[in-house]
């Protein structure tokens, strides 16, 4: 195996987890909102503040974690942007 296929394999595998991540915090949050909104932080439902405020995050974070994770690649297998 090349150093490129073995790159494309972890930068596929990378993204298909976040992606996993991203679909379950968007669609299951809002499929279970009711029964999330039962449980309250800092006053506020669950199922509300993770719409108003915890979604947000958790975008950011897949974002932050997904550049972080290909610096590291780039630099394991040498690739440079030009």
């Amino acid at each position: 195996m090349t150093n490129d296929n073995a790159y494309w394999r972890e930068t596929r595998r990378l993204t298909l987890v976040l992606f996993a991540i991203w679909v379950l915090v968007t669609f299951v949050m809002n499929w279970f909102a009711r029964e999330l909104n039962e449980l309250v932080i800092f006053g506020f439902p669950l199922g509300f503040y993770m719409g108003a405020q915890g979604l947000l995050f958790v975008y950011l974070s897949i974002i932050w974690f997904y550049n972080r994770s290909m610096r590291k690649l780039d630099a394991k297998y040498g690739v440079h942007d030009d």
